[in-house]
């Protein structure tokens, strides 16, 4: 679906990163962990067609992403920012009706058809209660499952999404996973970025570990996510212990080893 080969990004006079090889596959979710700095959200630009690659290759469905137009594009592939990103202050029905903007012309106005849709996903994501709130009044989890909707209002096959747990207070950080898993198993494809290794193991099919602006490992959470890589990662010494009753693995830092950086 989307495949990046030995991709350097950055920006002009300044990269930050270089032989990047990822592959996304169609509905799974491919999990980018590393740490804050790292490079994630730049990639994600460069993924979106945002930041011109520095070198190397980056197609969509075997096309260069470069060569399809921001409509065209924004058809296939959605993306979700931060929620703690500024925003206007627009009533929630009207962000997620945005989203529809690929689909109509530059001048037209959003159809019935549009706005169905808009509705149809804040009713998915049990958000209608907040179609007539303004976005800038949402607390931070109700912004995220806002965006997330929007997303899903575009009819993409692929979403993208910037930290979607960052600033989250524990319940919402749950909210928004189990949101991701429903939505692959809905039949989408998903890309997510992370700085927290057991949001890995709770909805990644795959994960790459970044650092520095490179992949320094990759593969399915049991065998790419370890005490040895999080330390390699991170600089601290984690446990990793795989829990029965989650039937999933769980990371925890083991306080007082903390590797001194420099």
């Amino acid at each position: 679906m989307l495949a990046a080969r030995d991709l350097a990004f950055g920006y002009r006079g300044r990269p930050v990163g270089h032989g990047v090889t990822l592959t996304v596959n169609p509905v799974k979710v491919l999990c980018l962990l590393g740490p804050n700095g790292c490079g994630k959200t730049t990639l994600f630009r460069t993924l979106l067609g945002l930041l011109v690659p520095l070198g190397g290759q980056l197609e969509f469905r075997g096309k260069p992403v470069q060569s399809f137009g921001r409509s065209e594009f924004a058809r296939h592939v959605a993306y979700v920012p931060q929620a703690n990103s500024a925003y206007f202050p627009f009533q929630v029905s009207e962000m997620v009706t945005m989203a529809r903007a690929s689909r109509i012309g530059a001048f037209a106005t959003p159809s019935s058809k549009d706005r169905e849709m808009a509705w149809s996903a804040l009713d998915r994501l049990n958000l209608s209660h907040l179609a007539d709130r303004t976005f800038t009044t949402l607390s931070g989890g109700e912004r995220q499952m806002v965006l997330i909707a929007r997303a899903l209002a575009q009819e993409t096959e692929l979403i993208v999404m910037d930290e979607p747990t960052a600033s989250l207070d524990f319940g919402n950080q749950t909210r928004v996973l189990d949101c991701i898993n429903e939505l692959r198993r809905s039949g989408l494809a998903i890309v997510l970025s992370t700085h927290d290794p057991g949001h890995a193991f709770a909805c990644a099919d795959e994960v790459a570990l970044m650092k520095d602006g490179q992949i320094i490992g990759f593969g399915p959470p049991a065998t790419a996510v370890t005490a040895a890589t999080l330390k390699q990662l991170y600089g601290v010494d984690v446990a990793v212990e795989f829990m029965p009753a989650a039937d999933r693995s769980i990371c925890a830092p083991i306080l007082g080893k903390v590797q001194r950086q420099g």
